[in-house]
């Protein structure tokens, strides 16, 4: 195993993934900007090495300066957690070229993966089903409108390199299609510096269905089943759980086998997602792989009893797949509710600030990960996860108790402070949810009597929000605006800070401004 691993992330994945490293014997170096130089995982590390300010393109984006902190402090790998340079597959390279072992898949997979358009052609050539639309990229709307009249309306207008929810804008006729494709292929080009776009029917009554694979880039892989994320806003995931409820068995055993062929196909190594749409027939339909551990993967390793970080680094250290899939059993449910730092009476707006009061609930088979803590500032210039609460029980309806009775537990309390708590509640109370009945329309379906307005706006939510990059906060527009290298950096926790960077030298010439040794 490694001696030394930098932590490439900040918030509760640093602090997942140090404490994995400390279970395994490993030392950690963990980075920071200036605002997070009292933050825990910077606390716990065995090092701490500061590479710039709060902008995030200046600090967990400067590859160059995580490369040279990594290089001066001994590390031996880098992992990047989830969202910043994750899926980056010029950073992974650049890691390589350096010496330093990437946690995560080999830089060429990264990089077809990232593509959603050429990802849709290589698992349909691996035999996976994807939803009715185009393969390859459509350079014209008259080629837009040809598939769409093909596949049917209403359709979503999709950009290759989009990822985190975002560069999508949903279409239901004809006459929206000409602005649609133009307004999605300029979002695109801000946020990603590519603006080519596919077009596919949009299932709006669908089933969001992810399974966690695990591979070793030796030709060997499990999967762990399955997880349902249909509970979303603005195609971010708000409430996840495992196993995917109400789906025949049989359903679940062809989507989790055709995803993990869809991964041994291209040489995948690592912890990744593969993600569906299961329409009302519980036909499955392709939609990305994920090159990196999920926000969601708590729920994962609470019905298996696997823990997918110390495996993703056995697995980048070159350990054959330490897993059979005899070894996987899956046991009871999971469910997971992401705690974001947010307003849910102001469109959900951020409501960032100092924390007076923070207890996290407690009690059996619950589990809370946070890097929050009382006196904790949360700062405007990141994601506004705060933290993730998963319960397990036998059943569903046991876990859902314990995940409602976890919750009003939660206290946090501060100036101005607001969070999702209040809203993840009225979801676990939906009859719908209840039941197991609900698809990606749920949230939209609970907003809309709120959503009205009277200057005839989108209601938040809806299915024509598309959550592009002009509907972001002003702080990730403008990082947004950074030009990519090659590669898109889909971010699901920075599903709130999808920047992108500035080329850097394979060498790189700039290090750390500070750093100390713990």
């Amino acid at each position: 195993m490694f001696d030394k691993v930098l932590i490439a992330n900040r918030g509760e994945i640093a602090l997942r993934v140090l404490r994995a490293c400390r279970e395994l014997g490993v030392r950690t170096v963990v980075v920071h900007s200036s605002v997070d130089a009292d933050s825990l995982p910077v606390r716990l590390a065995d090092e701490a090495v500061r590479i710039g300010p709060a902008a995030s393109r200046r600090s967990y984006l400067n590859a160059a300066a995580i490369v040279e902190a990594a290089r001066q402090t001994g590390a031996q790998a880098v992992h990047p957690g989830y969202g910043f340079l994750s899926e980056d597959a010029d950073f992974a390279e650049i890691c390589a070229e350096n010496g330093l072992v990437f946690v995560g898949p080999p830089p060429q997979v990264m990089a077809a993966l990232a593509d959603k358009s050429t990802a849709r052609a290589l698992m349909s050539n691996a035999g996976l089903p994807l939803p009715p639309g185009s393969v390859r990229t459509l350079p014209t709307v008259a080629e837009a409108q040809e598939v769409a009249a093909d596949v049917g309306y209403p359709v979503i207008v999709k950009a290759a390199a989009g990822g985190g929810g975002r560069g999508m804008t949903v279409v239901r006729s004809a006459a929206e299609l000409p602005r649609a494709y133009a307004r999605t292929r300029a979002a695109a080009q801000v946020a990603f510096g590519d603006d080519r776009v596919y077009v596919e029917r949009f299932l709006a009554d669908a089933r969001h269905v992810e399974v966690q694979v695990l591979c070793d880039g030796q030709g060997n892989g499990v999967h762990l089943g399955t997880r349902d994320c249909s509970v979303q806003r603005r195609h971010q995931k708000l409430i996840e759980e495992a196993p995917a409820p109400a789906l025949r068995q049989a359903t679940l055993d062809t989507v989790a086998e055709v995803a993990l062929r869809g991964a041994l196909s291209v040489g995948f190594a690592g912890a990744g997602t593969v993600e569906f749409l299961v329409d009302e027939a519980e036909r499955c339909h392709f939609l990305e792989i994920n090159c990196r551990i999920q926000v969601e993967h708590p729920v994962t390793e609470m019905v298996t009893g696997v823990d997918l970080v110390q495996e993703q680094l056995h697995i980048a250290y070159g350990t054959p797949l330490r897993l059979r899939q005899s070894d996987v059993r899956l046991t009871g449910v999971a469910i997971e509710c992401r705690v974001n730092v947010e307003d849910p009476d102001r469109d959900f707006a951020p409501a960032p600030g100092r924390l007076d009061r923070f207890r996290p609930p407690g009690g059996p088979f619950t589990r809370v990960d946070t890097h929050g803590h009382t006196g904790y500032l949360v700062s405007p210039h990141y994601d506004s996860l705060l933290a993730k609460v998963a319960v397990w029980a036998p059943d569903r309806d046991a876990a859902l108790d314990r995940l409602d009775r976890a919750l009003a537990e939660f206290d946090v309390a501060g100036p101005g402070v607001r969070t999702t708590i209040p809203f993840a509640r009225r979801v676990l109370r939906d009859p719908a949810f209840r039941a197991a009945r609900h698809t990606t329309a749920l949230v939209e379906r609970l907003l809309a009597p709120a959503a009205v307005t009277t200057d005839g706006a989108v209601p938040v939510g809806s299915a024509a929000d598309d959550g592009g990059a002009d509907s972001a906060p002003a702080a990730e527009r403008a990082d947004a605006a950074v030009p990519r290298l090659r590669s898109a950096v889909p971010d699901p926790r920075a599903e709130a800070d999808p920047a992108g960077r500035t080329p850097v030298p394979a060498v790189p010439a700039a290090g750390p401004t500070t750093w100390r040794n713990r």
